[in-house]
C-alpha cells in the first residue's frame, strides 16, 4: 500500500472554486482501479488549507493515477487557486 497526503493552500476568495475541482477529483479518482480510498479534509483552524489523503494499492497503481484524464486536467485549475505551492508526500506503512 502507498498513501499520499498532499497539502494545498488555497487563496480565500477560491475555497468554494477548489472545492468543486477536487470534489470532481475525489470522484473520479474514487473509481479507479487500485483506489484504497481518497479524501479531502479542511483543516477546522484554517479552511484555506485542504488536505488529499490517498490510499493506492502500489506505487505502479499511483503512477497510472496521476497520468490519468481526470487527474492531468484538474490539478493544474486547482494550482492556480493556490496562494503557495502544494506539498505532497508519498508513504508507505511501517506498523
Amino acid at each position: 500500500m502507498v498513501k499520499v497526503i498532499a497539502k494545498f493552500f488555497v487563496k480565500e476568495d477560491k475555497v468554494e472554486e477548489f472545492l468543486k475541482l477536487a470534489s470532481v477529483l475525489v470522484e473520479e479518482s474514487r473509481k479507479e482501479e487500485g483506489c484504497v480510498s481518497y479524501n479531502l479534509l479542511q483543516d477546522v483552524s484554517n479552511p484555506q488549507t485542504l488536505i488529499m489523503v490517498e490510499e493506492w494499492e502500489s506505487a505502479k497503481i499511483l503512477k497510472t493515477h496521476m497520468a490519468s484524464a481526470h487527474f492531468t486536467s484538474i490539478i493544474p485549475k486547482m494550482s492556480l487557486l493556490q496562494f503557495q505551492k502544494e506539498e505532497i508526500t508519498v508513504c508507505k506503512n511501517v506498523f
